[in-house]
């Protein structure tokens, strides 16, 4: 028994969990990684042999054009989940009232209490042509026809949002708690107004928050299934939906596995550059 052990003994039953998950998503990459080395047998759940072609298949413009259209939409997802979450976030840390304080965290959190699954079907309802939006714009006069949100774009950003706001609005909520007001006081005390204290001081302050909620929200955004897959309903590709198609309605497994692993590669390079290009403005936030 080492030392490290014998101080803490409830360490092997901490660590154990984690280097269990680890091994698990090491086998899960393997499997994966297997299988894209192997050429698909058409008509068949087996493999062939040992082949590259299926990551020469990844420059085809569908494939292309997929992942295109999910770094574009994970990034635009992030950054309306930003502008949207840091005031939700400002009011929570800021206001005096415990009760408010209390039904802006239960409001901020509660899409975390439900599903995926749920949340997605629960804006078919909201963004149908009658649905809630379309219905309530109609009966004030501001439209004639429904607004097609469903199948759209635009309509997978706003159901993302609201997947990905409970965490960006929990990581920028501790990052501004973090702030001592003694230095928005001293700002105040040498004539700046609240606007310029806030732009001065408190958001470059809370800038690593800032970075930290964003690239969560992006990489969550990534990954996502079920919203893309059934508010796009199959006219807004990207890389989860295609891997879908390709795995389970085509059954060609090694391309499906191929294009994981570029798409795996893809999201992590896309934070490693929004990290770097961040930077500056982490250590700004330090200071």
């Amino acid at each position: 028994m080492t030392p490290a052990i014998r101080r803490r003994p409830f360490l092997p039953l901490f660590v154990t969990p984690a280097v269990l998950v680890a091994v698990a998503i090491v086998a899960a990459m393997a499997a994966i990684l297997r299988y894209s080395l192997h050429a698909y047998v058409p008509g068949s759940l087996d493999v062939g042999g040992l082949t590259l072609e299926n990551f020469s298949d990844l420059g085809r413009p569908i494939v292309l054009r997929a992942l295109r259209d999910t770094v574009l939409i994970c990034f635009e997802t992030a950054l309306i989940t930003l502008i949207v979450g840091y005031p939700v976030a400002y009011a929570l840390v800021r206001t005096r009232s415990l009760f408010l304080k209390s039904v802006i965290l239960v409001t901020a959190v509660t899409p975390l209490f439900l599903g995926e699954v749920v949340r997605t079907y629960a804006w078919t309802v909201v963004l149908g042509n009658s649905g809630f939006v379309n219905a309530t714009l109609r009966q004030l006069g501001l439209i004639e026809r429904p607004i097609q949100l469903m199948f759209t774009e635009l309509g997978v950003i706003i159901a993302l949002v609201h997947v990905t706001l409970p965490v960006m609005v929990i990581m920028l909520a501790a990052a501004l708690a973090h702030i001592d007001r003694d230095y928005e006081r001293a700002a105040q005390s040498l004539g700046a107004g609240p606007v310029r204290a806030f732009l001065t001081v408190t958001l470059p302050l809370s800038l690593p928050g800032v970075v930290a909620g964003f690239t969560t929200a992006f990489a969550w955004t990534f990954s996502a299934f079920a919203t893309p897959q059934v508010i796009g309903g199959g006219k807004v590709g990207v890389v989860s939906t295609l891997v879908y198609q390709l795995g389970l309605s085509s059954f060609n497994f090694p391309v499906a596995a191929s294009l994981s692993l570029a798409g795996l590669v893809l999201a992590l390079g896309t934070m490693w550059l929004v990290r770097r290009a961040a930077r500056p403005l982490e250590a700004l936030g330090g200071h």
